[in-house]
């Protein structure tokens, strides 16, 4: 059965302070692949794996002025993500821990009678789930 987290209830911390305003995280992990292929043949025979990385953006109301000073400074942060189903102290929760980010780009949008959004583009070097 899956565990439906809710982010009403979840929080995402950088260098241990919240982030107000947070309306979305998303993230990818990327390996980088190569195909072996056989002599005289079609099909490959292999597959050699490479670098991996993590992609990431952040989107919050406003603007976050933590991320501002990364993205100025271009230094790294450590991000986490306390994923949590409800409060009670049995419910099932998950920690995504983003290590040596760095911002890589920044976005903004206001729509017509909207609030101002912002979206923040980072990498990491790894990530850990517990």
């Amino acid at each position: 059965m899956a565990t439906v987290f809710s982010s009403n209830r979840s929080g995402v911390l950088i260098d241990g302070q919240a982030v107000e305003g947070l309306q979305s995280l998303a993230f990818r992990v990327v390996t980088e692949r190569e195909d072996v292929r056989a002599v005289g043949s079609s099909e490959r025979i292999t597959v050699s794996f490479g670098l991996r990385t993590v992609q990431g953006e952040i989107v919050v109301k406003s603007a976050n002025y933590v991320l501002d000073t990364h993205l100025n400074d271009q230094t790294q942060f450590n991000l986490v993500a306390n994923l949590k189903k409800d409060q009670a102290a049995d419910a099932p929760k998950r920690t995504l821990s983003f290590e040596e980010c760095f911002v890589e780009g920044k976005s903004f949008g206001m729509e017509a009678g909207g609030v101002a959004v912002t979206t923040y583009a980072f990498t990491a070097t790894r990530i850990r789930e517990e």
